[in-house]
């Protein structure tokens, strides 16, 4: 998983070194500063160098390395807090762009963004992932890449590198999923490089949940510092925000909520343990307690490793959930009774997890937005009862970002990664 670093260009700037050092420092903390105008807002060079402190003439070098590499652009006069004759305004290059994609137990995703965060498009394929092998997928999203990318350079869109999330631990240094229970799948490198050839910024890995937390932290309007988000697919995942950056722990695999214990004489979960959350909580779970029909995940691993396995029995997990919800709508006693018991479950985990971290917060995404009119009074009631006061109904809140979170958070991870390191398109043609 891709650690949280430091704020642009405060690393690099003031640590000794060459004047090589000095200057990317320099050009990542000017990129930094026009990266964090607000919307409608272009600085000028003059504006950008009272902000950082450098002088007119270098922000003006380090500003040409900007154009060149095509990173920003300029645009008209800007009259904003400037006296005398306005200056140049300068943005992020709208025809720069980034791709999101994520791999999921029952669809894959893509979406192109560009710098500034807006998602330009976005296109999702249901499949079942559990009966084909990791290259068949990849090979599927990376079809589904392509054609993603050339409509974003029909508009005159430029991808420069992408972000891929997967729901399972991942080693982003070798592009590898550790492991993803869900998906069957164990110490799998994937080519990342296919997904999107012959892009300046490569293509990085990370967790679905961390990812999608990024996204909330970067699009929800509260702006909490402190978080726990949760993510409800047919597995339970966390991403852990502390100080407005993701925690990850040493090993980068901390928020493994769905592995929480819940249960202790429960049923064995897809990770090998018994009673996790995940285990009465998860997609399945819940559509099994509601008498839902869903689709069956195959038997064993081995039936993960299918080139191209059969169709699975049953309805996909959009008609599921619609079943469900309907049946919510309804009032009907067994699908009130299993959410009602995800939510209580959920509760649970949670307040374990607050007590150890002081976390205040909690941000439900995947189903357990969807279904958060339901699953928040048995949530609310669950962590009142473990973890009383620890977290007020009011600090319970839905998904800013719904559905498009993790493909999000992936590409938003790659923009500051440029932003932080702006020289790495150093030479590359606008």
């Amino acid at each position: 998983m891709a650690k949280s670093a430091p704020a642009a260009g405060t690393s690099e700037a003031g640590a000794p070194g060459s004047m090589g050092d000095v200057r990317r420092g320099n050009l990542a903390l000017v990129l930094g500063r026009i990266a964090q105008s607000g919307s409608g807002t272009h600085l000028t060079r003059a504006q950008v160098a009272a902000f950082t402190g450098l002088t007119k003439a270098s922000v003006s070098s380090l500003v040409l390395d900007l154009l060149d590499a095509g990173i920003v652009r300029e645009i008209g006069l800007n009259p904003q807090g400037e006296r005398g004759r306005p200056g140049v305004g300068l943005e992020l290059n709208p025809a720069r762009g980034v791709m999101g994609m994520e791999i999921n137990v029952d669809y894959i995703s893509a979406g192109v963004m560009d710098l500034a965060g807006n998602l330009l498009l976005q296109e999702l394929r249901e499949q079942d992932n559990r009966t084909a092998t990791p290259g068949s997928v990849a090979a599927a999203l990376a079809d589904l890449a392509a054609g993603l990318r050339g409509a974003a350079e029909a508009r005159g869109v430029r991808v420069l590198g992408g972000g891929l999330a997967v729901p399972g631990l991942v080693d982003d240094q070798t592009g590898t999923v550790i492991t993803a229970p869900n998906l069957g799948w164990d110490s799998e490198t994937l080519d990342l490089g296919a997904l999107l050839p012959h892009v300046p910024l490569g293509t990085r890995l990370f967790n679905e949940a961390n990812a999608a937390a990024l996204a909330e932290l970067r699009y929800r309007p509260a702006g909490d510092a402190d978080f726990l988000f949760v993510s409800g697919e047919v597995g339970v995942g966390g991403g852990l925000v502390i100080g407005s950056e993701l925690f990850t722990g040493p090993h980068g695999h901390a928020g493994e909520l769905g592995h929480v214990v819940v249960q202790p004489e429960g049923t064995v979960c897809s990770c090998g343990g018994t009673g996790c959350l995940e285990t009465v909580a998860g997609q399945d779970a819940i559509f099994a307690a509601a008498g839902i029909p869903a689709q069956t995940p195959p038997a064993g691993p081995a039936a993960s490793r299918l080139a191209s396995g059969p169709a699975l029995p049953g309805p996909s997990r959009s008609e599921s959930l619609a079943q469900l919800l309907a049946a919510l709508a309804a009032g009907d006693g067994d699908a009130l009774a299993a959410v009602a018991r995800a939510g209580h479950y959920l509760g649970v985990a949670v307040a374990s997890t607050v007590r150890l971290l002081n976390i205040s917060s909690v941000v439900l995404g995947g189903h357990f937005a969807i279904l958060g009119e339901w699953v928040r009074p048995s949530l609310s009631e669950s962590l009142e009862r473990y973890a009383p006061g620890k977290i007020l109904p009011e600090h319970i809140s839905v998904s800013a970002v719904g559905q498009a979170g993790a493909l999000l958070g992936a590409a938003g991870s790659v923009v500051r990664s440029l932003v932080e390191a702006p020289h790495r398109l150093s030479g590359q043609a606008p």
